[in-house]
């Protein structure tokens, strides 16, 4: 997730996203709490519990953070001069 009035991004893993992102915009996430509110910027639907964990962990590390910067970069939309 994105905050909408931050330069913050947020991953987790969820099995319901539409609740998960809910719960994030009504304050009930400490860390997230600050930086509302959020919208879905990325998202990757895995079927194994396992795999999503282990993008997840990957997704928080430094080159997984890396990697969500340039996502986010490649998904915002950029203004024309002219």
């Amino acid at each position: 997730m994105k905050s909408i009035e931050h330069k913050k991004t947020y991953v987790g893993m969820t099995n319901d996203i539409e609740r998960r992102i809910q719960e994030h915009n009504s304050g009930k996430t400490i860390y997230t709490r600050k930086y509302m509110p959020w919208k879905l910027a990325y998202k990757e639907e895995l079927t194994d519990r396992k795999e999503a964990r282990a993008k997840e962990k990957y997704f928080k590390s430094t080159a997984g953070r890396k990697r969500i910067k340039l996502l986010m970069d490649n998904l915002s939309p950029r203004s024309s001069a002219g």
